[in-house]
């Protein structure tokens, strides 16, 4: 037993030790750096909530070296943000790409707060099909974690027992509980971001909230959802502004589809929706109204 308990000691100390080659400590906040994975050559992958300045972003090294990067693109949606760092030859994660890991599968998580590298070990708690963050984010599978993460863990590699990178670890999507972004959210996502600074996604400019539509109007109007979404707010000049949504109106669907939760809007804004004309199913005076609304570009920090 105790042999083989050295030989697992062995080989997960060579994993992190195999893996942290690819993981920098990034200088973009007060107090205590962030971490960040080196995905391929010249690009960093880190969390978009540890990385407080666009500017004048500075990179630790595995060897302690520092060098200077720069800010490609950032998703508040996923929390991923994407540098670029050229000229250094910096081992790229090995990445595993064929699905998720396991419930109780054996991980590492890794950080470079600073110019040494921490590790904290635990297992898959939990896994579960794609999620959609607050913000709108979709991520392509939970998974949660049973292990501590410290100060400076968020932007590092989760990693498995052979120092493959499953994900990015991040405590600012879930109530500061740790998840991973799986490897294949962060690949969608860092090529669109280096291509083009930023996620591009429809937006209506409208605050919402649900509302229970009253039963009796609810019969005589015959919904199938007695659900749907109260417009608590309209931007002015917005893309529903402009064609027509009211303050007050309930919004039952959108493009066929019932929506009885914020997330439910969120879904049907993807990138392909801006400039693309939906049919918004509202409840106004009484009666059932169809508009036509064109979802424009969504601006940064907007929700739907």
């Amino acid at each position: 037993m105790t042999a083989l308990l050295e030989s697992l000691s062995n080989e997960l100390a060579a994993a992190v030790e195999t893996a942290g080659r690819a993981v920098v400590a990034i200088h973009a906040r007060r107090r205590i750096p962030a971490s960040g994975v080196s995905w391929r050559p010249g690009v960093i992958v880190a969390t978009n909530h540890t990385i407080r300045r666009d500017d004048n972003i500075t990179v630790t090294l595995p060897d302690g070296t520092s060098a200077p990067a720069t800010l490609a693109g950032r998703d508040p949606s996923t929390d991923l943000a994407v540098l670029k760092l050229p000229g250094q030859s910096l081992a790229s994660a090995s990445l595993r790409r064929d699905g998720p890991p396991r419930v109780g599968e054996l991980v590492i998580a890794l950080g470079r707060p600073g110019a040494r590298l921490t590790a904290s070990w635990g297992i898959v708690s939990g896994v579960a099909g794609p999620w959609r963050t607050w913000q709108g984010g979709e991520i392509d599978s939970l998974l949660r974690l049973d292990l501590s993460i410290y100060d400076g863990f968020s932007g590092g590699p989760l990693i498995d027992a052979a120092g493959r990178v499953l994900g990015i670890n991040t405590s600012g999507l879930a109530r500061g509980a740790p998840v991973t972004i799986p490897v294949t959210t962060v690949d969608r996502t860092a090529a669109e971001l280096l291509e083009r600074g930023s996620i591009r996604r429809a937006y209506l400019g409208i605050g919402t909230q649900p509302v229970r539509v009253p039963q009796s109007l609810a019969r005589r109007l015959e919904l199938t959802n007695a659900m749907g979404l109260l417009i608590a707010s309209v931007e002015p000049g917005g893309p529903a502004d402009r064609d027509g949504v009211l303050l007050g109106d309930v919004l039952l669907a959108l493009d066929g589809a019932e929506v009885s939760d914020p997330t439910d809007l969120l879904a049907k804004l993807g990138g392909d929706r801006v400039g693309r004309t939906v049919a918004a199913r509202v409840i106004r005076g009484g009666q059932v109204k169809t508009l036509q609304v064109t979802p424009g570009e969504r601006p940064e920090r907007r929700a739907a």
